[in-house]
């Protein structure tokens, strides 16, 4: 029997607050982190109030709270651009998975402290896994048939669709806005410890001694005889199981606690403390699971995992930091790591087992030439790596890729590991149809997705750039790369040094805005001012056009394939090409369907390329790569490698 779909609203306050009117129910909000509950939250607050209808918000995201404290729940009310925080409810943890129980407890206080006013739910952001499913059904439970509103890019990626069956309620789809961002780790946890910061120096936090046996002890405390674990960590004063203010620990020497905490009227007879802390690198973080102090054996250090077969190569390219990963003897591998986005994208995935598993958290894309083993076998690499709590990572390729990796998929058991298995968005290029599967490890099959139609071969487009792949011929279908950034835009130094502006957060806003074409955008600056992006642009930009980089590989050398790689090429700043053999093995690159130098270079100098970046090269000329560089240079000066 097929699942009936979920209604679908747009992502607009207005039309949402015409379709619920005044809601009757607790409206919650469900995505996961990045995908604009929190916006949605303050926009759907004041677009209530335009209609007459004040309404509360609930802040149910301890780690990366809209409002409030960082390992809080709090209670505010929209107050302008920000909100007015009414009360907060202690959690002293950023893990909202890990301790749902309390998450639910704090929850039910705040719904009493909100009475029968309408009122928004901020979820929290744990949509994946066992943690997702407890935590979203028990508070389905909690709030009795609230309504919901769901976020997601489509209706089948919807997190805890078949939890959200069970309600039996109101569930709406909304899609999620293609501005929104999940942000970094590192920028999650500089915006957390800034607002705890904030908060500390404005409440007039001070050094206070607390006598540790005239309190209760919640939580996780660590033992009071490990001193150096209690540093750092949030702590929180209750009574009567009220939360009356937090503070950070600065000592303990087992009796007595030195906190920082603002001034108290009321006296407290409880002390809270979970994970909570403020690490190493000053940033309020989760503290790393206490082990106490035992012998230890020493074990001797594994042998150091083999190095690539040739040092990476290293360049940029506009916005782009890239690295040959294998470097020019290696499986095929290009990393381009977009400098400020946070975020990673792979041309082909050959072996790359010696690259760190955070890198592999960090690729949002992978594009892939074709299914030959030195391009694919790293996706192994990927899969390992992307246990837990991730966002889809989206793959492309010819057709046939999506078969190719669900056979590996599933050629491995999945029984531990819950709904917690790397998923992947997988998208094959069938001429001017780019036809889509869902694919996650642990859930047999593939689910297909709506197939969409493309024109110059464009697979990915977003703010900023696009991606464009081109068909050529290796014996099999193979798909070079085009990376086309919109425009590059940098900062005039002077400019802002002139206009007496500090750097910071507000120029990726400025530059966000002109990039999307919204030269309207209002930008709030350093100094509290508030101006128009475009205005900004012209005062503070240059913009020139952007610099592409093209990738191919694994392909013969034929009229057929020429005619299309060099327009395809034409002019780019950054070209990766193949040139695996010297010119006189030319028997043998015709034989496997790929080019020799001379074909190499001839391909460059007529595509009138900036740089020629030659990569994928035989393993007999290891002993001397300069030959290769030598045949290069006749017919392309411009190398960059040798």
């Amino acid at each position: 029997m097929s699942k009936k779909p979920f209604p679908s609203l747009p992502y607009a306050p207005d039309a949402i607050v015409d379709t619920l009117g005044v809601p009757t129910a607790p409206v919650l909000l469900v995505g996961a982190p990045g995908s604009g509950k929190s916006t949605l939250a303050h926009r759907l607050a004041l677009a209530f109030a335009r209609e007459g209808i004040p309404c509360l918000c609930l802040g149910a995201d301890p780690g990366n709270p809209a409002f409030g404290l960082p390992g809080a729940l709090s209670l505010a009310a929209p107050k302008g651009e920000g909100w007015d925080v009414l009360r907060q409810e202690a959690l002293c943890t950023l893990d909202a998975g890990r301790f749902r129980l309390p998450l639910l407890l704090a929850l039910r206080r705040l719904l009493e402290e909100a009475g029968n006013r309408p009122l928004l739910i901020d979820g929290p952001g744990v949509v994946r896994g066992v943690a997702g499913r407890e935590t979203t059904t028990a508070l389905l439970e909690t709030l009795g048939r609230p309504i919901v509103l769901a976020l997601a890019a489509d209706v089948p990626s919807l997190p805890l669709a078949d939890e959200l069956r069970t309600l039996g309620g109101e569930v709406w789809h909304l899609a999620t806005p293609a501005e929104a961002r999940r942000p970094g780790k590192g920028a999650r946890a500089h915006r957390r410890t800034a607002v705890w910061d904030g908060w500390l120096e404005r409440s007039h936090a001070e050094p206070r001694l607390l006598e540790l046996d005239a309190f209760s002890l919640l939580g996780t405390p660590p033992p009071r005889d490990e001193p150096s674990a209690w540093p750092g960590r949030q702590v929180a004063l209750l009574r009567g199981g009220r939360t009356l203010t937090l503070g950070e620990i600065e000592a303990c020497d087992g009796s007595v606690l030195r906190a920082r905490l603002p001034p108290l009227d009321t006296s407290a007879d409880t002390l809270l403390i979970r994970d909570a802390q403020r690490r190493a690198d000053g940033l309020l973080g989760t503290a790393e699971p206490f082990v106490g102090r035992r012998p230890v054996t020493p074990v001797p250090l594994p042998p150091p995992p083999p190095l690539a077969e040739s040092p990476p190569l290293i360049g940029r390219c506009g916005p782009l930091d890239y690295s040959l990963v294998n470097g020019v003897f290696g499986d095929p591998a290009l990393h381009l790591r977009l400098r400020h986005a946070g975020r990673s994208l792979l041309f082909d995935l050959g072996e790359v087992g010696h690259l760190s598993a955070r890198l592999a958290h960090q690729v949002s894309d992978v594009f892939i030439s074709h299914a030959h083993m030195d391009h694919l076998a790293g996706f192994q690499w990927l899969l390992r790596s992307r246990l837990g709590e991730f966002p889809p990572c989206r793959i492309y390729g010819p057709p046939g890729l999506a078969r190719h990796l669900a056979a590996f998929v599933e050629s491995f058991l999945w029984d531990r590991i819950g709904g917690r298995g790397p998923l992947f968005e997988i998208t094959e290029l069938h001429g001017q149809t780019l036809r889509r599967w869902r694919l996650q490890a642990g859930i047999p099959g593939m689910q297909e997705l709506s197939a969409c139609p493309t024109a110059d071969g464009v697979l990915h487009e977003e703010n900023g750039f696009r991606i464009r792949a081109l068909e050529l011929d290796h014996h099999t279908t193979v798909l070079a790369f085009a990376f086309e950034p919109a425009r590059e835009i940098r900062v005039r130094r002077d400019r802002l040094q002139a206009l007496d502006l500090e750097p910071g957060p507000w120029l990726r806003r400025l530059k966000e805005a002109i990039l999307g074409r919204e030269p309207e955008i209002p930008v709030p600056l350093p100094d509290g001012r508030v101006r128009p992006a475009g205005e900004l642009a012209e005062e503070l930009l240059l913009i020139r056009p952007g610099k592409r980089l093209v990738y191919a590989t694994d392909l013969a050398d034929t009229p057929h394939n020429r005619s299309r790689l060099i327009p395809f090429a034409r002019h780019a700043h950054t070209f990766f090409c193949e040139s695996p053999f010297l010119q006189r093995d030319a028997e043998n690159a015709i034989r496997n369907g790929h080019l020799t130098t001379r074909a190499c270079a001839g391909i460059a100098a007529a595509a009138e390329v900036g740089v020629l970046v030659p990569f994928h090269f035989s393993r007999r000329y290891q002993a001397n790569p300069e030959a290769v560089y030598d045949e290069l240079g006749t017919g392309f000066p411009r190398l960059l490698g040798r």
